[in-house]
């Protein structure tokens, strides 16, 4: 079986600095998952003691606690101060723009429009900085239910969304209101893999998807692949492949989510080789 990787693909720049952190502070806690990648947060736990805080209220006085990559809403950041927790804050630069331009934004009398997952803790840190009128919706079909409260609008998007999907709601705002503020607020990490996944999955009989099953982006990958391959799985670990999905199979495509560590890429490589 021959083996090709996209040519992007893993680790983006916010995943790589968080395990930095965490890797740093031994024996601290995250607020939430650090990433969307179980068998990371293991590792991080066997080789560093690295915590995990489900809930405001397991935090402790003058406890380390590491934001997570996602972030967190602005009131959980308020109360772990007020805690008087040793705040270590690893959200993704790119994760705290949209929280800042939603702030701003709020503050200037426009209604907030994100598109993204109302339950991905991302975009619930995102929705925490708007002071009034703010909307989630993740399909162009949902504008329709919303009664914006002012006729400004200003936008952001789930830094891990589709792009295409982005600017149709763009448009379609654009034709019905009279100011729209538009902020590309998608990772181009995001960008790269997606392309990267998409070309690669035009040229080969069986796609490979490596990430976690709770992981946004590596969910919007697979959704990608499937487009032009069929053939298309989303796994965890080596332990997930199936030898069935390569029978009469010439050439296997390999993508990664952005919190998949090339540990894990390079066994999942030589577990498919091995066929």
């Amino acid at each position: 079986m021959k083996v090709k990787l996209a040519s992007s693909y893993g680790f983006c720049f916010g995943v790589k600095r968080a395990i930095k952190i965490a890797e740093t502070y031994e024996n601290s806690s995250t607020m939430g998952p650090l990433i969307h990648n179980q068998n990371e947060i293991s590792r991080l736990k066997n080789d560093y003691n690295v915590g995990l805080y489900n809930d405001l209220h397991e935090v402790k006085e003058h406890d380390t606690v590491i934001i997570r990559t996602h972030g967190i809403p602005k009131n959980d950041l308020k109360l772990l101060k007020q805690k008087d927790a040793k705040v270590i804050n690893a959200t993704c630069p790119f994760v705290t723009t949209p929280q800042q331009i939603v702030k701003k934004m709020s503050a200037e009398q426009y209604s907030v429009l994100i598109f993204g997952d109302e339950e991905h803790p991302e975009v619930k840190g995102v929705k925490s900085y708007a002071s009034d009128d703010v909307h989630v919706i993740e399909e162009l079909s949902a504008l329709d239910t919303i009664h914006f409260k002012y006729d400004k609008i200003a936008t952001v998007a789930q830094t891990t969304k589709k792009k295409e999907t982005y600017l149709q709601i763009v448009n379609a705002l654009i034709l019905k209101n009279k100011e729209v503020r538009v902020f590309n607020t998608i990772c181009d990490a995001t960008f790269e893999n997606q392309d990267a996944a998409r070309e690669l999955s035009k040229e080969v009989d069986v796609m490979i998807v490596i990430g976690g099953k709770n992981s946004s982006n590596t969910k919007q990958l697979h959704s990608i692949c499937l487009e032009n391959c069929t053939d298309s799985y989303l796994i965890e670990n080596k332990n997930e492949l199936n030898a069935q999905w390569f029978e009469n199979k010439n050439l296997c495509g390999i993508t990664a989510g952005a919190s998949t560590p090339d540990w894990i890429i390079q066994e999942v490589v030589n577990e498919i080789q091995a066929l």
